[in-house]
């Protein structure tokens, strides 16, 4: 039995817009069973929703965490229950 779906909202600080910061995360969504979304916000930050098990969750933003710890001064994340709306991951305007 499969651990149930959740939902990661993260916020990303720093020198996150302008860098290629979404591009790089729905490129790292590739290789992690995740779906849900990436945009940049009017304070300057980057908001990202995804959806997928626990581990695949903690697996993906370790890995933007990773690839772009040059950019990042600070991220929060909030865990809730998965709604199942998204079917890919996209780049939202």
């Amino acid at each position: 039995m499969s651990a149930a779906p959740r939902r990661r909202s993260t916020v990303f600080r720093g020198r996150v817009q302008g860098v290629g910061f979404r591009a790089t995360v729905q490129s790292i969504s590739s290789a992690h069973r995740v779906s849900g979304w990436v945009r940049n916000e009017a304070d300057g930050s980057v908001r990202c929703i995804a959806e997928g098990n626990g581990s695949d969750l903690d697996a993906f933003v370790d890995a933007i965490l990773v690839r772009m710890d040059d950019c990042i001064t600070s991220h929060r994340s909030v865990d809730s229950d998965a709604t199942g709306e998204y079917d890919a991951f996209r780049i939202r305007d």
